[in-house]
């Protein structure tokens, strides 16, 4: 059974498509904007960019691939901080519409937090909201510590996610923060749900529980490890990718049930740390 998440009052895929590093080549552009038609028509019609990922590059791969099928689609990006606030959000979120070929974005996030006050943030989140321009908006690699101040500000509690990164090899959130979203009635946005390359994502998805398990399936260990990060029902994973078969391991993850024993190999495995630790970044 595909699993969905309810965010911002709507029903969206608990598998989405991330798009960081697309856009940076043109020789790939067809490739990209094909992969992310394909994740759509599979069911992964929820699509995460950023005005940051090859500068509004990989805004324009996402534009382009919803084009006829905006309707489908629900469209996540992100503000850098050092636009988010007064005008130069204002700006930076047409700019974004623009790239993208809408008129409005699904969701908007803060992609971290800057020099401008929260406070400024939001109002010109509400802004754009009142001006049609975003329908909800949200924040991305905050802490606890910034979510506590968030909500102390008035409109603050209007945010309706915090993207952050999480894997079974990257459990810091499990501390507080993911505690914290949940108090609150927010579902949380893994990026990076299969760790960001390089020697830990050979760790995550080449450890021993992680290939015995999806031999176990006949599935991939990518497959398990996104089952795993969408166990709970509050819990979005986007992973990018580009290759057709990536893709459709990707949306066939979303159908695969850990079992509890399957759960406690994992957390064997990878378990997650006792106290605070800093929150995760890449």
């Amino acid at each position: 059974m595909r699993r969905i998440v309810k965010l911002a009052g709507l029903q969206v895929p608990a598998i989405g498509q991330g798009t960081w590093f697309m856009g940076e080549k043109d020789s790939l552009r067809r490739q990209e904007v094909r992969a992310l038609q394909t994740g759509i028509d599979l069911g992964m019609t929820l699509i995460d960019t950023a005005e940051m990922y090859a500068e509004g590059g990989a805004e324009k791969i996402v534009g382009e691939a919803v084009a006829g099928r905006r309707e489908k689609v629900y469209l996540v990006s992100k503000v850098y901080p050092h636009n988010a606030g007064g005008r130069k959000m204002l700006q930076a979120c047409e700019r974004s519409l623009k790239r993208l070929g809408t008129d409005y974005i699904d969701l908007y996030l803060l992609h971290w937090r800057g020099s401008i006050p929260l406070e400024d943030t939001v109002e010109a989140m509400e802004r754009l909201k009142q001006d049609g321009k975003i329908r909800a908006f949200g924040v991305s690699n905050l802490d606890t510590a910034d979510m506590e101040e968030l909500w102390e500000i008035p409109g603050g509690g209007g945010c309706v996610t915090n993207q952050v990164l999480y894997h079974a090899a990257s459990r810091g959130i499990e501390v507080d923060l993911l505690p914290w979203a949940r108090r609150h009635g927010l579902p949380t946005m893994a990026y990076c749900p299969l760790a960001q390359g390089g020697r830990l994502r050979r760790e995550l998805l080449e450890h021993p529980v992680m290939l015995e398990l999806a031999d176990s399936r006949g599935v991939t260990t990518a497959q398990i490890a996104l089952a795993w990060v969408i166990r709970s029902r509050d819990v979005i994973a986007i992973p990018k990718a580009v290759q057709d078969r990536h893709i459709k391991e990707n949306a066939a993850a979303a159908e695969i049930l850990l079992t509890q024993e399957e759960l406690d190999r994992i957390d064997h495995a990878f378990p997650a740390p006792a106290n605070k630790v800093s929150l995760d970044i890449v």
